[in-house]
């Protein structure tokens, strides 16, 4: 199979495009030469920007088009529309945050989605994302009706993820000491290791899925407590988890989801991390046990030899709040 990435060359998408080289499909991954430049052994590299850039792909054919890096309708349209004579199908990658309803736990694709009043904003924020993000989705089925598969997807992790925001915990545990942790130790967390979304997507592909999945993990319910607890027993480490109040994280001005990194407060975010992905696993989504990610990630962490991260608490303001947290009433 035939098969051009558009992006793609850092984190699932890389490990989509290896195992689909590896598997023997005839890869092409299009992107800006930004990052992961010749990365993907085995792969036809074509570089260029997809805004305004895509000419330089103009009269090939391809089976599926995968767009990992879209976010502005105007771009995806430009895109889909190119190839919408030219390929089978079009595959694109979105996200949970397409959902205006955060509070409401174990809602499915049929979730209410987002709105945005100005269409043609082409700015990233908290609010706009999400919006944008279910517009570029509707482009690519507007070019591709009855031929798109839309991929909601949640957190992704493991190795080769740069946003270290599921590395900085294993990480920290591995560390040991006293942790600080946001309270309550029983709140859901939810993400998918990035190796298994990436294997799901090219049996998808390979398969001719379409339609809208939300693909997200672990496949059983998983508590704060219980993902520390693994990174600790995974790492052999003497961590002492310390459980402070959101309250007082949030007075110490400790920032939700990225100084510690899955904490989202609040009763209207209380359905974020506890989305339904019934769908892909009935489709054959497989997700590997918690432990088995944390000891990979672990392992690319201690190999790429990466000193600061770029989410978590740094050592020091970590010692500042659990300081604080020993004088408070409550700790």
């Amino acid at each position: 199979m035939r098969i051009l990435f558009i992006g793609g060359t850092r984190f699932v998408g890389r490990h989509l495009a290896e195992m689909a080289v590896a598997t023997g499909h005839d890869v092409t991954v299009f992107h800006r030469g930004t990052t992961g430049r010749g990365a993907i052994e085995g792969a036809e590299e074509v570089l260029g920007d997809r805004d305004g850039g895509l000419e330089v792909l103009r009269g090939r054919e391809f089976e599926t088009v995968v767009d990992t890096s879209g976010y502005f309708p105007r771009i995806v349209k430009a895109s889909a529309r190119m190839f919408a004579d030219a390929a089978e199908r079009y595959v694109f990658v979105s996200s949970l945050s397409v959902y205006s309803d955060d509070r409401t736990p174990g809602q499915d694709e049929s979730g209410p989605l987002g709105t945005i009043d100005d269409s043609t904003i082409e700015e990233i924020t908290e609010e706009s994302y999400g919006p944008l993000k279910v517009l570029c989705e509707r482009e690519a089925e507007a070019e591709f009706p009855g031929r798109a598969l839309i991929l909601r997807w949640g957190l992704m992790v493991g190795p080769l993820d740069y946003t270290d925001r599921f590395t900085y915990w294993p990480r920290r545990m591995a560390r040991g000491g006293e942790v600080l942790a946001p309270g309550p130790p029983d709140q859901p967390v939810q993400f998918a290791d990035g190796r298994d979304v990436a294997a799901f997507m090219l049996s998808a592909v390979e398969r001719r899925l379409t339609g809208v999945f939300n693909v997200h993990g672990p496949e059983r319910p998983l508590t704060f407590e219980g993902l520390l607890a693994t990174c600790r027993e995974v790492s052999g480490s003497d961590a002492e988890i310390v459980w402070a109040d959101p309250e007082f994280l949030l007075e110490q001005k400790v920032e939700p989801w990225s100084d510690l990194p899955l904490w989202l407060p609040g009763e209207e975010n209380a359905g974020f991390m506890q989305r339904s992905s019934r769908k892909a696993i009935d489709a054959g989504l497989e997700l590997r046990p918690v432990a088995d990610t944390v000891r990979d990630t672990l392992a690319w962490d201690r190999e790429r030899g990466a000193t600061d991260l770029q989410a978590g608490l740094p050592p020091e303001r970590e010692a500042e709040v659990l300081a604080a947290w020993r004088d408070h009433p409550t700790g």
